[in-house]
């Protein structure tokens, strides 16, 4: 007897395959040229380019892990505490994870740039695991972090972080989950750690209602409309629609910006971003709701360009906008 071949029910070019049994495939079968990015690397406790990582478990009874990229400190500088980056990774909360090449590219060079501790959280992914999921993940990372800010757990490599200056930073639906940790964190209190300041980097703000952007600005290989539509589709909770707060924070779904306890933000954006519209609609939002906000914005670029190794080797003016973009947020760090 022959058993059936399981069926694909959704595809997402290039990136991800779910079948009907509920499994899904997330191998790489786009360009294969481009397939080093999405290749993971291998943690190294030696110093590579001036920074070493690790893989650590931050929550045993989950098996939650986080990986941190450690700078390597000059002998001057050893009494010197150094900031705290938590990171999450973009991917449409469906695909992606913190050791992928891409990630590991920029954020060895953003850790190196502003002598900080960057720690990337492994986040449960769509469809497996729906939303909020991605962002308790991420809440639970920061809650990590303030137990070893208290003393309840320890972690060697992080005997020199200032957990005075704790900083939020996410790429494309990373910057959902910036937004909502960041707003989760207002309601807490998470003494001795102290929330500095958020940077959502493109994020991954959408409505039901195609924006004008998203009908008019070019699609990239980071982001489609299909991508958009599929990605969301499997990620939030059955029966919404993109008008969801985590989608659509500043929604009417949403809680008000204005009764949120934030940190200030700098929200990052591209000018060619397909979502630019609903990026610039939350810009003005968090103004008029009294936030400290700051804008920098990237010319002539496209949705997370500065994850694209290839473009920021080959074209000048992406490897220009993408060391913009680094010293914007290292400026940002150093103010707060």
């Amino acid at each position: 007897m022959v058993s059936e071949k399981k069926r694909p029910v959704e595809e997402v070019s290039g990136w991800l395959r779910v079948f009907d049994d509920g499994s899904v495939d997330r191998r790489w079968t786009g360009p294969p040229e481009v397939q080093f990015m999405v290749e993971p690397v291998e943690a190294h406790d030696e110093f590579i380019d001036g920074v070493s990582t690790k893989d650590v478990v931050a929550d045993k009874s989950s098996g939650h892990r986080v990986r941190i990229y450690l700078p390597e400190r000059k002998p001057e500088n050893n009494d010197t505490k150094l900031p705290i980056i938590l990171h999450f990774h973009g991917g449409g909360f469906c695909i992606s994870q913190a050791d992928w090449y891409m990630y590991y590219q920029i954020y060895t060079k953003l850790s190196r740039s502003t002598n900080a501790i960057v720690i990337s959280v492994y986040q449960r992914l769509a469809p497996e695991h729906r939303l909020p999921a991605a962002i308790e993940d991420g809440y639970s990372a920061l809650l990590w972090l303030r137990s070893l800010a208290q003393g309840e757990q320890n972690e060697p490599l992080l005997s020199h972080a200032d957990y005075n200056r704790v900083f939020l930073i996410g790429d494309s639906s990373g910057g959902n989950i910036v937004h909502h940790v960041a707003a989760q964190s207002g309601t807490a209190d998470l003494s001795p750690l102290r929330l500095a300041g958020a940077i959502p980097i493109h994020p991954g703000f959408v409505r039901a209602e195609r924006s004008k952007s998203q009908l008019e600005q070019p699609q990239s290989p980071f982001l489609t409309l299909d991508m958009v539509d599929k990605f969301l589709g499997l990620a939030l909770p059955v029966g919404s629609t993109k008008d969801h707060p985590i989608t659509c924070p500043i929604g009417p779904e949403a809680q008000p910006l204005g009764n949120l306890k934030l940190p200030p933000f700098l929200l990052c954006i591209a000018s060619r971003d397909l979502i630019i519209d609903t990026q610039m609609e939350y810009f003005e939002a968090m103004k008029k709701a009294n936030k400290d906000v700051e804008l920098l914005i990237n010319e002539g670029v496209t949705h997370s360009f500065y994850l694209n190794k290839i473009a920021v080797d080959t074209d000048p003016e992406t490897d220009a906008e993408t060391e913009r973009l680094i010293a914007g947020i290292k400026q940002f760090i150093k103010n707060h």
